[in-house]
């Protein structure tokens, strides 16, 4: 299982599916996070939190916490967000 805090800057992944409970899973729908959409990883924090996003056409923010509670599905096309080549 991949989540959204380890996709790479550069990456577009597929939202497969969201882990949680209640009010917690509702306000990670309510902004646009939901199952089959498309997201891009435009940016990650050099400490990891927060990540930026760009999903249904708007920019978004997420912490550490929110984007681990993202299950998804895609290739890596970008580059790593360490700045290392992961392909060894």
């Amino acid at each position: 299982m991949r989540t959204l805090r380890e996709a790479n800057v550069g990456d577009t992944v597929k939202v497969v599916r969201l882990h949680g409970t209640g009010a917690v899973k509702r306000r990670i729908m309510d902004m646009g996070l939901t199952r089959g959409v498309e997201v891009y990883v435009r940016k990650v924090a050099p400490l990891g939190d927060p990540v930026e996003i760009n999903v249904r056409g708007y920019e978004l923010s997420l912490r550490k916490a929110d984007a681990e509670m993202v299950e998804i599905d895609g290739e890596e096309g970008g580059t790593p967000a360490t700045g290392t080549d992961r392909k060894e």
